[in-house]
């Protein structure tokens, strides 16, 4: 996740990206636990070899993540782990191309969304863009390999299996920070200091249940003044709001 004022929220660890590493400000899993269903669609982007941003799989050779995971960042650089909880292992594939959306701006975040070709269609199920999101209140899930706890001195490596955080859609004023509620979902968790952080920014957010999940986010940035990546709501990218460009670029 990304966070305007602090460079990201999603960049407590993502300014270890987006500064010393020029990875993005990402996003971890905090309070969340190793993954109960099947992620078939589910993407590790990683860079250099690295796990470095979540995505989803929505066509089989294109993936969906955040546009500030397309910064300062080339597709021969990028590979793609996809479909198992291990973030070592599932289908592989290169990044061929990179797209950003149009209006996408890192400072201040705005159109935090991009597609990602792959250089052959990958043997995984992809996962379908609702129509909408749903209203207040809309049980959702969150996947990501990010970080677990907010010191990164404490876990410095990302963990290997896929964590998960059931969350919710909440009031759009819950979410202060530079927040678009056209284009973006006020997102928290009914956990107490649970939310994604560093090194998931990309990842899914779907609603559903298991075996009939379909797709309404991607992980963005933190929600509110609070530096801490757990202490209250996030922002994910709404995914129905962009679905018609999303169609037409990857329509090709």
């Amino acid at each position: 996740m990304g966070k305007p004022g602090t460079a990201a929220l999603f960049a407590a660890v993502g300014a270890v990206a987006l500064t010393a590493v020029l990875a993005p400000p990402a996003s971890a899993i905090i309070g969340g636990h190793d993954a109960t269903a099947d992620y078939p669609f589910m993407v590790s982007v990683q860079k250099d070899g690295h796990h470095y941003c979540g995505a989803t799989l929505i066509e089989p050779d294109w993936i969906v993540t955040a546009g500030h995971c397309t910064v300062n960042v080339e597709p021969e650089q990028l590979s793609v782990r996809i479909g198992d909880h291990d973030r070592t292992k599932g289908a592989e594939a290169q990044v061929t191309e990179v797209i950003a959306h149009p209006d996408f701006s890192y400072e201040p975040f705005r159109a935090d969304v991009a597609v990602m070709k792959l250089d052959h269609p990958v043997d995984a199920q992809p996962v379908e863009i609702a129509a909408e999101p749903g209203p207040i209140g809309t049980g959702t899930r969150l996947l990501g390999w990010g970080m677990t706890c907010e010191d990164g001195s404490e876990c410095p490596d990302p963990p290997s299996t896929l964590q998960e955080l059931d969350s919710e859609l909440v009031p759009d004023d819950r979410c202060t920070e530079n927040y678009d509620p056209d284009n973006e979902l006020c997102t928290d968790s009914p956990t107490e200091n649970a939310q994604a952080c560093i090194l998931d920014s990309g990842g899914p957010q779907l609603k559903g249940r298991p075996g009939d999940w379909r797709l309404i986010g991607a992980t963005s940035r933190d929600g509110d003044a609070d530096p801490t990546c757990a202490t209250g709501p996030g922002i994910y990218t709404d995914l129905t709001a962009h679905r018609d460009w999303i169609e037409r670029t990857t329509a090709r």
